[in-house]
């Protein structure tokens, strides 16, 4: 969450925070300036403490008639600041007096949300005992443990579990945290999901799997772990794609010999009749992938149906 330090027009309280000076806002205080002043984004001077962690000047913003849960354009409270700043002393500070740990931003992001993306696993240990769930959805259907799992995050991953978070939740596209971990390669954050429970072959609203996932990003590690669990090999999407259709268009040579070798079908078609070498001669990035299709034996005589462009979807 940026905060852009110099705006066309600064409130001189906004100014005196940003340089770190807690006389000069003693004194701009001392003088009556409005401590809710607000620039042209909205943000207060409370919003710039938070975002800067500087807990003395949040209570000293707060006792002198600070809005706590201010919101600016984009509905970041000094909260969601000061936790995107993993800040633990200006977030404990702003929850002591009071600031709301549900408040959602216009992406229908809390504060829990933001510690996730940017792991800040104290933060989070501050604010987990006061939530109710743990699983509220963004505005993606996102929940935290979505996040950490994208961000990678271990220990946040492991925090989240231990209070609650649902394994199996899904964002609007039917993602679950592991379709995440495993298109980012998050190798432990994998492993961790499904030691906890994680469905292996679990799909989303198009059957991409985990392994789709892993395979089209290049994860070579994630996609040999969850080869060793005996995933589905050749489990195809909504559109027929196996992951080695997948790999091969994206140019990932490296997993589309590790998917050969684990005995995926080479010539497997999907809905349309394209098989990975198709796939590997419609893309840019595809030469290689290409080579390695044909040196195991991938028939160049496979015919697309007919009214079927080359050119791969999905």
């Amino acid at each position: 969450i940026a905060f852009s330090l110099c705006p066309p027009i600064q409130p001189s309280l906004l100014k005196a925070i940003f340089s770190v000076d807690p006389n000069e806002v003693r004194s701009l205080i001392f003088k009556k300036e409005d401590v809710n002043v607000q620039d042209s984004e909205k943000r207060t001077p409370l919003h710039a403490a938070a975002y800067l962690g500087d807990a003395d000047i949040i209570e000293l913003l707060i006792l002198s008639g600070a809005r706590v849960n201010a919101k600016d354009n984009k509905w970041l409270t000094p909260l969601h600041r000061a936790v995107a700043s993993c800040s633990e002393d200006a977030v404990c500070m702003l929850i002591k007096h009071s600031a709301d740990v549900n408040a959602r931003d216009k992406n229908w992001q809390t504060p829990l949300h933001v510690a996730a993306n940017n792991k800040a696993i104290r933060v989070a240990e501050a604010l987990v005992p006061l939530l109710s769930n743990v699983n509220v959805s963004d505005r993606g259907g996102r929940t935290a443990l979505h996040h950490a799992a994208f961000s990678g995050h271990l220990e946040m991953v492991k925090l989240l579990l231990s209070r609650g978070a649902n394994i199996d939740a899904f964002d609007k596209k039917d993602r679950r945290a592991i379709h995440w971990a495993a298109y980012m390669g998050h190798m432990e954050v994998v492993r961790l999901l499904v030691s906890s429970g994680a469905e292996m072959d679990c799909k989303d609203k198009n059957s991409y799997t985990p392994l789709h996932a892993a395979a089209s990003s290049g994860m070579t590690t994630t996609v040999q772990y969850l080869l060793g669990l005996g995933v589905q090999i050749n489990q195809g999407n909504i559109y027929g794609n196996s992951a080695l259709h997948m790999a091969s268009y994206n140019g990932q040579d490296v997993v589309v010999n590790e998917l050969i070798e684990a005995g995926a079908s080479i010539n497997q078609v999907n809905e349309r009749g394209l098989s990975a070498l198709h796939f590997s001669a419609c893309s840019r990035q595809g030469a290689l992938c290409l080579e390695l299709l044909l040196g195991n034996g991938a028939n160049v005589n496979i015919r697309v149906h007919t009214h079927t462009s080359p050119r791969p979807t999905g």
